[in-house]
Parts: C-alpha cells; structure tokens; sequence
C-alpha cells in the first residue's frame, strides 16, 4: 500500500527511510489530552500504519512533557445530539482498542512523560513499553465514576499481578516508572536526555529484522489471546457506557471541569 502519510491535526507522523514511524501525540499545550478528534486522529494513524508497506515498526509517544493525559473532560452534553457524539466517540475508542489488539507489526512505545487514563491502559496493548525516569502512571476511573477500559481489567493483573492491578485500577494509585519497571509493565527507563533519539535507534535496529519473521511471531504470540481481549474490550466499552451515563459520573465530570476553570 501506498506510503502516503496521513496529515492529522493531534497527532504528528514522521516516517524514517528504513521503516520506522513516529506517532507523536502533538497538543502539547493541552498535555496531549486525548479529544475526540484525538481518538479519530489516533485511530487513522494505527490503520495506516497497520496497512502501509513502507511502515517495520512503529513508535507511539508524546511531545511536550506528557505523554499524554487521558481522555479530555468535558461538561457532560446530554442534549440528544451531545448523547449521540459520546456514543460514537466511545465507538471509536472500542475500534482503536480493537486495532491495537489485531496490530500486526512492532509497537514500540516511548512513554516521555506522566500518563494518565487511556494513556495508561493502552500501553498494555504495546509489545514494549520505554520509559524515562520522571513519568508516572495513573488510571482515576473510580473519582470520574468511569470503570476499566482497554483490556486493563484483563491485562493489567496479567502484567502487574493482582494487587497492583487493582491499586492502580481500584484505588487510583498514581505509580512510579521504576515500580512498573519492577513488576514488567514497563521494559527498560531511560534517561530523558536522548530519550527520543534512543528509542528511535532502538526501532531502527529493530527494522532491520525480518518484517516476516517479526510478523509471525507478533501472531503467534496475541492468537493465544486475541479472542479473549476482543472480548473484554467489548464487555468493557459496554460497561464504560452504562458508567458514563450515570448521573454519578456525570456530576463527577462536571465537578472536575469547575474545578478547572476556577484555576484558570
């Protein structure tokens, strides 16, 4: 398939001539909060890269200091216009989760900041998480009335181990980059100083394996698994729905957003 890069307005794509592409989450201003138009930007650079002859390996990351800070809250519209945008932005979510479970080449993630929310979830969904020493990561679901989301509630004890799934995911701990080093959520820290040029390097190395090999072995290692998570997700984002359209958490959402504009 073409090799043609897709301009997008959250998200900035840069492809190297060996195969390696960059996904920079790029609302730096907004500490890379994830808008609506985030998540449809964000989705249309995973299927093409998905679908991209020219594309070996990708890496996901943010610019600025964060990697990114979750789903951008808004007040809650339940207009029947603003109910119907909420159903197809969670459709989009449940889409992009489904594609980051079927993606079929190296994903690399460069976590350069805080992460928080989905930010947090869908990098259980990477082959390999990177980070720098400073970042930190936390799922709030349970202040915002929301509930897991991404496959963590499967994922997250597979990885962490039950107790500190359930820290991050039930109590809304907010965890270190080395703790996640320690129990193999997050591969190998690096030093902020480079960071990005590291990781590129690592990618590089890593486009110049077998795009063949790397793809069979990707598949033999999701099959085992793949129908579960599509599964979950779905389960999830049902779930997520009912939770969010909840007075509960709409005037959790509400509490936030007032609390935000006070400080501005």
């Amino acid at each position: 398939m073409a090799s043609t890069i897709p301009l997008l307005e959250t998200l900035e794509i840069t492809l190297s001539a060996t195969g390696v592409v960059e996904l920079a989450f790029s609302r730096p201003k907004r500490y890379n909060a994830l808008s609506a138009l985030s998540y449809r930007d964000w989705l249309a650079a995973i299927q093409w890269a998905a679908t991209c002859d020219a594309v070996k390996v990708v890496v996901l990351t943010g610019r600025g200091k964060y990697y990114t800070s979750g789903q951008e809250l808004v007040a809650p519209d339940t207009s029947p216009e603003g109910v119907e945008n909420s159903k197809k932005r969670r459709n989009v979510t449940k889409t992009l989760v489904d594609e980051l479970i079927n993606f079929p080449k190296l994903l690399i993630a460069g976590v350069n900041g805080p992460a928080i929310g989905f930010g947090v979830t869908s990098l259980a969904l990477c082959d390999i998480v990177y980070s720098v020493p400073e970042a930190t990561f936390g799922t709030p679901f349970m202040k915002l009335g929301f509930c897991a989301e991404g496959c963590s509630s499967i994922l997250f004890p597979k990885i962490m181990g039950p107790s500190k799934a359930n820290e991050m995911l039930l109590m809304g701990r907010t965890f270190t980059a080395q703790e996640l080093e320690q129990c193999g959520f997050i591969s190998q820290i690096i030093p902020l100083e480079g960071f990005k040029e590291k990781i590129l390097e690592i990618a590089e190395k890593a486009a110049e394996f077998s795009g063949v090999a790397m793809g069979i072995t990707k598949k033999l290692i999701r099959d085992n698994e793949r129908e579960k998570l599509l599964l979950v997700n779905d389960i999830e984002m049902k779930q997520l729905s009912l939770c969010m359209e909840s007075k509960e958490s709409m005037d959790q959402i509400l509490l936030f957003v007032n609390k935000r504009k006070s400080r501005l």
